[in-house]
C-alpha cells in the first residue's frame, strides 16, 4: 500500500496523559478505592537470619478495628505451582514462600501482616505484634564469603582466543578492580497492592510493569487458573525495573483478602521498599587489560563478583559489553554470584550494561592516559567491523558518529590533555567521555484496534507505562497508521484482560508492542480501504486499494483528491458500528542474521573543589544511535532522566548495610542521597537522524530507555580523573576518596 503520511510520529508532542497526572486524576495502585476495603500493614523481621520462635498477637488483636494478624502459624498453605509465563521471575522453587515456614532469610522479611478497618489501626497494631527469634549470624557483605545457594544457576563464563597468553605478551598491561555499591530504585510511587476476591475470582490493582506476568504468578501461588485472576495497573509512578516481577507483598495482600473475606489494600512504606522490592546489586569487577603501544586492545580478562540472595540466584547481562563493544581478539570472562542473607536483587536502569560500562569505560580511560592517547581516538582505534562475540554484522552501529558528533557539540578539541590542568578559581575542571550500548530486545505482543462509527479509534494492549510515555508514543504510531488526528485515537493499557504484552522492561516495549500496534492499525486501515473500493456508492469504487491513503479520517487517492471517502460515511453506509482487528508481532525465529544493539556516547564536565573534594557536574551531553525516534520529546526526557540517575550512581547513591544484623541504615530519602535540581544544571541529548533499524522490527526502532543510562557514570568518573589526576575506582565517588 502507499505509505501513510506521518504527522504524529517524529513530532515533539506533549504526553497525552499529562493533564491527568498534573491534576491528580491519574489513578495509581494505592489510589484505587473498593467499597469495604480493609488496610494491611506488614510486620518485618528484625534479624537477617534465623527462625521465628514465637509470635504474640494478643495486644494487636485487642485493638479496635483489627480484623486479623496473619503469619506462618495461621496462614493457609499456598500452591506455588510453576508459572509457565515467567520471563523475568525465578522458578517457583526458588521463591520466598511468604508465611509458609518459620525461616527468616533477610532483615525486613515479612513475618506477619496486620489487617484492620483503617490504616491507622493497622499501623498501630503492627507495632504491637511481638515476634521472638532464634537468630543466626548473617552473611551480608560481598567482600566476605557467602552461603551455598539453593538450586544455583550454572557459572556464567565466556572465552575466545587465548587471553592468558595474549595478556602475557602485551606490551602494555593494566589490572584495575572496580567496585560498585548497591543502589535502590527509589521511585516516587511506593509499591502497593489492592486485592479483592469474588468467590474464586481474584482482582488485583497493583504497581507492576507486567500485568500478565503478575496474573500468572498469582495464579501459580494460589493454584487457580490464570483466567481467574485480573490485574489492573493503568499508571505506574516510576519503577526503573523493580516492578518487573512479583514481590511478596502482592501475594500477602491477596492472601489477607482471602483470609478476611474482604478487599485488602497494602502499601509499602518508604523504608520497606529497601527490604522488599529489590535493588541493583553490589559488584566487584576486576579487569585485566592488554594492548599494543599503539592502543590496539589485544586481551581482556573480566572477573565479576555480585551479591545475590541465598534463596534466589539473580544474574543480569553484565558480560555483553566486554564481549562486543571493542575489537578485542582474546577475551575471558567469569561471573560469580555471592549468596548472602539479603533480599533478592533485581534489574535497575541499564541492568548489567551500566555496571559493566563503568569498569570497561574506566579501564579504557586509564589505558588512554597510560599511552598518552586521546580517549576518543583510543575508542575509534578499537571499533570492530562486526560483532566480535558472534561474527555477525551489526544491524546498525553508529558509535563512531556518536563520538564524533558529541565531540564537536561538546567542544572536546578545547580539552587540555593533561589531568589537573584546568582551573576555575578553587575548582579543578575536567571532562570525560564513555561509550555505551544495550541489546535490542523484542518479544511477541498483540494489540486490539477498533474504529467506531463516529470516526474515533480505540487501541488496547496489556502493556504498562512506568514513565517513558507508552500512552503517547503508541497513540502517535496508531494515529498515523490509521490516518486520524491524535485527538481521535485513544490508547489503553494496564489490564491483564487486554491482548498480550511482554514485560515493560529492557527497552523492549516500543519494538514489541509498537510493532503489534502498527500491524493492527495497518490491518484495520486496509480493511476500511478494501470496503471502500468494493462499494459502488463510494467515490473510491474500483480504485486500486494499494494507492489509497488516509489522512484526517479521509480516504483518498493522492493523484485524484476528488475521489475521497471518510471512515464515518463508509461505516454508516454499511450499517457498521465498528471495524476491529487484532494486530500482532512475533520476532523472527531461527538463527540471527545480525547483531542488534543501540549505542551511545556520553560526555561530562565536572568541577571539583580542590580543598573540599566536592564534585559538581557542570554539563553533560549524550549522543545516541537508537533507531527511529517515534517521539522526540519523550526520547529527550528519557535521556535527561538517565543522566540524572547516572549522576546519582556516580556521586551519591549507596545503600549502607550494618553487617552485624543486616539492617539497612539509610533506608530513607534523608540519608540515601539522590540528585536534586541543583545537581543537574545543563543536560543535553542528541539522537542521530536517519537511524531506522528495520532488521530489528517492522517500525525500525531500537530500545532507548536503557542505553541512555549506560555510559553516564563512567563519563563522570573519567571527568573526575581528568580534573584531579586521581583515579577513583569505587562508586559512588565520595568526598573522602578525593581528599
Amino acid at each position: 500500500m502507499s505509505p501513510q503520511p506521518q504527522a504524529a510520529v517524529g513530532a515533539p508532542l506533549s504526553r497525552v496523559d499529562g493533564r491527568l497526572k498534573v491534576t491528580g486524576r491519574a489513578e495509581y495502585a494505592a489510589d484505587h478505592d473498593v467499597r469495604g476495603a480493609a488496610h494491611a500493614v506488614l510486620v518485618g523481621s528484625s534479624i537477617a537470619l534465623g527462625r521465628v520462635t514465637a509470635v504474640d498477637t494478643r495486644a494487636a488483636l485487642a485493638q479496635p478495628g483489627v480484623l486479623a494478624v496473619i503469619g506462618h502459624l495461621n496462614a493457609p498453605k499456598l500452591a506455588y505451582r510453576d508459572n509457565p509465563r515467567a520471563i523475568t521471575d525465578p522458578p517457583v522453587g526458588e521463591r520466598l514462600h511468604v508465611f509458609q515456614d518459620d525461616r527468616v532469610r533477610f532483615f525486613g522479611q515479612p513475618v506477619a501482616v496486620v489487617v484492620a478497618r483503617t490504616l491507622e489501626a493497622a499501623r498501630h497494631a503492627a507495632e504491637l505484634v511481638r515476634v521472638s527469634y532464634r537468630a543466626e549470624r548473617p552473611a551480608t557483605d560481598l567482600a566476605a564469603p557467602g552461603r551455598p545457594v539453593n538450586d544455583p544457576l550454572p557459572p556464567q563464563d565466556y572465552v575466545r582466543g587465548t587471553p592468558d597468553e595474549a595478556l602475557a605478551a602485551a606490551p602494555v598491561r593494566l589490572e584495575p578492580t572496580y567496585r560498585l555499591a548497591r543502589m535502590h530504585h527509589n521511585a516516587m510511587e511506593p509499591h502497593a497492592t489492592l486485592a479483592r476476591w469474588d468467590g474464586d475470582e481474584l482482582t488485583v490493582w497493583d504497581k507492576t510493569q507486567w500485568v500478565q506476568g503478575t496474573q500468572h504468578e498469582l495464579a501459580a501461588v494460589f493454584g487457580i487458573p490464570p483466567e481467574s485472576v485480573r490485574v489492573v495497573s493503568p499508571f505506574v509512578g516510576g519503577a526503573f525495573g523493580n516492578a518487573a516481577r512479583v514481590w511478596p507483598h502482592s501475594a500477602v495482600a491477596a492472601l489477607a483478602a482471602r483470609v478476611t473475606g474482604r478487599p485488602v489494600k497494602l502499601v509499602l512504606t518508604r523504608e520497606q521498599l529497601y527490604h522488599g522490592v529489590g535493588y541493583r546489586p553490589a559488584y566487584a569487577y576486576t579487569l585485566r587489560l592488554g594492548s599494543s603501544r599503539g592502543g590496539r586492545l589485544t586481551a581482556m580478562v573480566h572477573e565479576l563478583r555480585a551479591e545475590t540472595s541465598a534463596y534466589e540466584n539473580f544474574l543480569e547481562s553484565a558480560l555483553s559489553p566486554g564481549q562486543m563493544l571493542y575489537a578485542t581478539p582474546h577475551v575471558r570472562q567469569t561471573y560469580r554470584t555471592v549468596p548472602l542473607d539479603v533480599n533478592t536483587p533485581t534489574y535497575m536502569r541499564g541492568p548489567g550494561y551500566a555496571t559493566a560500562a563503568f569498569a570497561v569505560e574506566s579501564a579504557l580511560d586509564e589505558l588512554a592516559h597510560e599511552l598518552g592517547v586521546d580517549p576518543i581516538e583510543l575508542r575509534l582505534r578499537n571499533e570492530p567491523a562486526e560483532d566480535p562475540s558472534t561474527g555477525l554484522p551489526f544491524s546498525t552501529r553508529r558509535l563512531r558518529e556518536c563520538l564524533r558528533v558529541g565531540a564537536d557539540a561538546f567542544g572536546w578539541d578545547r580539552r587540555a590533555p593533561r589531568p589537573r590542568a584546568t582551573r576555575d578559581g578553587d575548582r579543578l575542571v575536567g571532562t570525560g567521555v564513555a561509550a555505551g550500548c544495550y541489546h535490542t530486545l523484542r518479544f511477541g505482543a498483540q494489540a486490539r484496534v477498533r474504529l467506531d462509527a463516529d470516526g474515533t479509534a480505540l487501541v488496547e494492549c496489556a502493556s504498562s507505562d512506568m514513565g517513558p510515555g507508552t500512552y503517547t508514543s503508541m497513540t502517535q504510531l496508531a494515529a498515523d497508521a490509521l490516518g486520524l488526528p491524535l485527538r481521535k485515537v485513544t490508547f489503553r493499557l494496564g489490564d491483564s484482560h487486554m491482548p498480550s504484552a511482554p514485560p515493560h522492561s529492557g527497552s523492549l516495549t516500543m519494538a514489541s508492542v509498537g510493532s503489534a500496534v502498527q500491524d493492527g492499525c495497518d490491518g484495520l486501515r486496509r480493511q476500511a480501504v478494501e470496503l471502500a473500493v468494493g462499494d459502488e456508492d463510494s467515490p473510491l469504487y474500483g480504485a486500486d486499494a494499494d494507492e489509497v491513503v488516509v489522512r484526517a479520517g479521509r480516504l483518498h487517492l493522492p493523484g485524484d483528491p476528488a475521489r475521497a471517502d471518510t471512515y464515518r460515511r463508509l461505516l454508516a453506509r454499511h450499517d457498521r458500528t465498528h471495524l476491529e482487528v487484532l494486530g500482532s508481532f512475533t520476532p523472527p525465529s531461527g538463527p540471527a542474521r545480525s547483531s542488534m544493539y543501540a549505542f551511545g556516547a556520553t560526555f561530562a564536565e565536572v568541577a571539583v573543589d580542590a580543598r573540599l573534594g566536592m564534585v559538581r557536574v557542570r554539563r553533560m551531553l549524550g549522543v545516541y544511535d537508537a533507531g527511529r525516534i517515534i517521539s522526540p520529546k519523550l526520547a529527550e526526557s528519557q535521556a535527561l532522566g538517565a543522566m540524572v540517575g547516572g549522576i546519582g550512581q556516580a556521586l551519591l547513591e549507596h545503600t549502607v548495610t550494618d553487617h552485624r544484623d543486616g539492617r539497612i541504615v539509610n533506608a530513607n530519602l534523608a540519608d540515601y542521597l539522590v540528585p536534586v535540581n541543583a545537581d543537574v544544571p545543563d543536560l543535553r541529548a542528541v539522537y542521530l537522524d536517519n537511524g531506522a533499524d528495520f532488521d530489528a522490527d517492522p517500525i525500525g526502532v531500537k530500545g532507548l530507555g536503557e542505553v541512555v543510562a549506560v555510559g553516564v557514570a563512567p563519563a563522570i568518573a573519567n571527568a573526575v580523573f581528568h580534573a584531579t589526576g586521581r583515579r577513583v575506582r569505587d562508586l559512588p565517588i565520595t568526598v573522602e576518596a578525593l581528599l
